[in-house]
């Protein structure tokens, strides 16, 4: 049974940073493509980031050059680094997860693409 549990939202203030985990159990770590979404309040799921089996990774306009999605397969948990952080990127964000080894370019930041989701976890940034 797959399951992903995410971590390390919380409150900060802008400019600030968090780190979100995703532990996940169940499958074949490493040959799964993973993403983290995000939805604010009254608003459509979004991706944020996307890293698929073969390393290569895709992140949305809004948070290039501020988030970094990696992996640690030992340790079968994903991450996602949230630096300089703005009000604007507020919402629950999720982690997921497909047994595709690879998705196409056009797809990586689509729910669509994915099987499987977290609980996800609640970041707030204030200004």
């Amino acid at each position: 049974q797959v399951q992903l549990v995410e971590s390390g939202g919380g409150s900060v203030q802008a400019g600030g940073s968090l780190r979100l985990s995703c532990a996940a159990s169940g499958f074949t770590y490493g040959t799964y493509s993973m993403a983290w979404f995000r939805q604010a309040p009254e608003k459509e799921r979004e991706g944020v980031a996307a890293r698929d089996s073969t390393g290569d990774t895709y992140y949305a306009d809004s948070v290039k050059d501020r988030f970094t999605i990696f992996r640690d397969n030992a340790k079968n948990t994903l991450y996602l680094q949230m630096n300089s952080l703005k009000p604007e990127d507020t919402g629950m964000f999720y982690c997921a997860a497909d047994p595709a080894y690879y998705i196409a370019r056009v797809d990586r930041l689509r729910d669509y693409a994915y099987k499987y989701w977290g609980q996800g976890t609640q970041v707030t940034v204030s200004s």
